[in-house]
């Protein structure tokens, strides 16, 4: 594997200054909508509320959730209904995933990582295929969760593995364990799949915030 660049210790507004400067980028060099994928969870929402107080030109961008429980948008469980409460006053658009539904090329993913090696809603039990017909797809992870025991609906490796740019935030020294050991090909996990697909694409940069 060949992660980019590894960045240890940026703060949330650091690691928003850096994807508002990717976004940016790509506003430049692009005319019509930049998409980018985001993941919810309790660490991408601060860093959320930082990227949005960015001078940006907000309404050519489109917010995809790399992920969802399988719940009305204004459950406190659904990750969709509050990165549209964050996202959308900027003027942004944010789609709910659908399965099947068709998705774009994304510009950048942003990812983050369970301590059982998940991304997005691919658990380990749910045994996540580099050759996934479907770009998205809804999954019951075995065991739910308890802090979140609802199905899921996911963007599949097929598509989070050829984005232009794939950044991951990983907190916590038992998770860049894994990931680390992901990243050398030591086990098999969801994210070593995932790093393995991009590697073998040569699809795009990838950046890891420890």
């Amino acid at each position: 594997m060949h992660i980019g660049e590894y960045i240890h210790g940026a703060s949330d507004v650091e690691i928003a200054d850096w994807i508002a400067q990717q976004i940016a980028f790509d506003l430049e060099c692009e005319r019509g909508s930049v998409h980018i994928a985001v993941p919810g969870g309790s660490t991408p929402f601060p860093i959320f509320a930082e990227l949005v107080k960015r001078d940006l030109d907000f309404a050519r961008l489109v917010v995809w959730p790399t992920d969802d429980r399988i719940v009305p948008e204004d459950h406190a469980a659904s990750n969709t209904g509050k990165i549209r409460r964050i996202f959308e006053p900027t003027g942004a658009k944010v789609v709910a995933l659908e399965e099947g539904m068709d998705v774009p090329h994304f510009d950048m993913i942003w990812l983050g990582m369970g301590t059982d090696g998940h991304i997005a809603s691919l658990f380990p039990n749910t045994d996540p295929d580099p050759a996934d017909s479907l770009p998205v797809r809804r999954i019951t992870p075995d065991p739910l969760p308890p802090e979140a025991p609802f199905d899921r609906i996911t963007l599949t490796i097929p598509i989070l593995s050829r984005s232009q740019r794939t950044m991951f935030v990983i907190r916590g020294e038992e998770k860049k364990a894994i990931f680390e050991s992901a990243d050398a090909e030591e086990n098999d996990l969801p994210i070593a799949r995932l790093l393995r697909e991009v590697n073998a694409l040569a699809a795009g940069e990838i950046t890891c915030f420890t």
